[in-house]
């Protein structure tokens, strides 16, 4: 848990920046040349009338484990899909100041095929980029299911993630060439986690009436050619726009590049603004935001389960001196917030640190919420 804390929030875009290593692809320690890649520009859609469309369900819920970026590895770490329309699954990883990753997973009609596609991307100091991938193979076996989505332009060629499940245990590794400037592509990032806390999806998909074999986005004409995005000689499904100033924010950015499918258009999910009163004690601190399903500390603010971290839907890192912090993409429900400020600058989460009063919120489908945390007072 420390590590993670003290690095969560520097990596949300490092898939499309940073240099990634080779390594094997035995995620879940067991032989994966039943599942061979070779490194292609074709996609051909799997057709989900005939296999595959239980990927969704088998997506959803709260998966925590550890992650592997590029070399840098997180001893805790955190996704939390959840339904968000009867045929589309969402989960975010909200690392605050530096950016954020998300990744969707949906039911679209694509080349004439009803098949499923991911959207992964995220916003990085005033850098926006979506990325489209399709489900291109399916494995059913007794030893586990297996899953690949290929960029949608691009193929293997470009990038693509594959997702192993065996009970109630994810294998998740994502390979990227940086958009064919660094062909072929290698691993970038290894996710190993089990689910928890099933009841929280489930009560997503009764409420959107999950899961359906229907489109949730009409990729059936497949990508305005103008906006897509990729060095030289390659292909992807990919959409940017830069804003060097850092000053537009991301409903802006999403109209720029481009996207065919932007923040605005996605159902049930809420925001969420918080704002912070700084006090001389914690002026200028590191400040970690954690959204939790069980509470972190007690009623006067002093951590006394830890443990309860495992229940943590969403964590993120802000600057020292931010007071105001916007949280997109946010699935619906009961949450316990949580801000602490790294008094002693250790970057670990703990004593000497100083955090506040218990403080629960509930967020409502497409509501726009707002809180102050004004009490960062306590020291642990």
């Amino acid at each position: 848990m420390n590590k993670v804390i003290k690095l969560m929030g520097l990596f949300a875009m490092l898939i499309f920046f940073t240099a990634c290593e080779k390594e094997i692809r035995n995620i879940a320690e067991v032989n994966t040349t039943t599942n061979p890649v070779t490194t292609s520009g074709e996609v051909i859609p799997v057709n989900i009338n005939e296999k595959g469309f239980e990927f969704l369900e088998k997506m959803q819920g709260h998966w925590v484990g550890v992650n592997r970026v590029i070399a840098d590895d997180f001893d805790w770490f955190a996704f939390d899909y959840r339904a968000i329309s009867p045929s589309q699954i969402h989960g975010i990883f909200e690392g605050g100041t530096m950016g954020n990753l998300l990744t969707s997973f949906f039911v679209t009609d694509f080349k004439d095929t009803r098949t499923i596609m991911a959207r992964n991307g995220g916003l990085l100091n005033g850098i926006y980029r979506t990325s489209y991938f399709v489900l291109d193979s399916v494995s059913n076996a007794a030893d586990g299911d297996f899953y690949r989505l290929i960029d949608a332009e691009g193929g293997t060629n470009t990038m693509w993630m594959e997702l192993r499940f065996v009970a109630d245990s994810l294998y998740f590794n994502a390979y990227t060439s940086k958009l064919g400037e660094r062909f072929p592509p290698t691993r970038h990032m290894t996710f190993k986690a089990r689910k928890e806390h099933l009841e929280l999806a489930q009560a997503a998909a009764a409420s959107v009436d999950f899961p359906k074999n229907e489109p949730a986005w009409d990729f059936s004409q497949g990508f305005d050619q103008t906006y897509l995005y990729a060095e030289p000689g390659a292909k992807s499904a990919t959409f940017l726009a830069y804003d060097e100033t850092a000053a537009k924010d991301v409903f802006t950015l999403a109209v720029e590049s481009g996207d065919p499918y932007v923040i605005d258009q996605h159902p049930y999910l809420g925001y969420l603004q918080i704002n912070i009163e700084q006090n001389p004690t914690i002026e200028d601190k590191l400040l970690w935001v954690n959204l939790s399903k069980d509470p972190l500390t007690d009623s006067d603010g002093y951590f006394t389960n830890l443990e309860s971290f495992n229940t943590v839907l969403l964590f993120s890192e802000l600057t020292g001196g931010q007071d105001q912090f916007l949280i997109t993409y946010l699935h619906p429900g009961e949450y316990y917030i949580n801000i602490t400020a790294d008094v002693n600058g250790d970057g670990v989460l703990g004593v000497g640190d100083y955090t506040h009063a218990l403080q629960a919120i509930t967020i409502t489908a497409e509501g726009q919420h707002e809180i102050t945390i004004n009490n960062i007072t306590i020291e642990n």
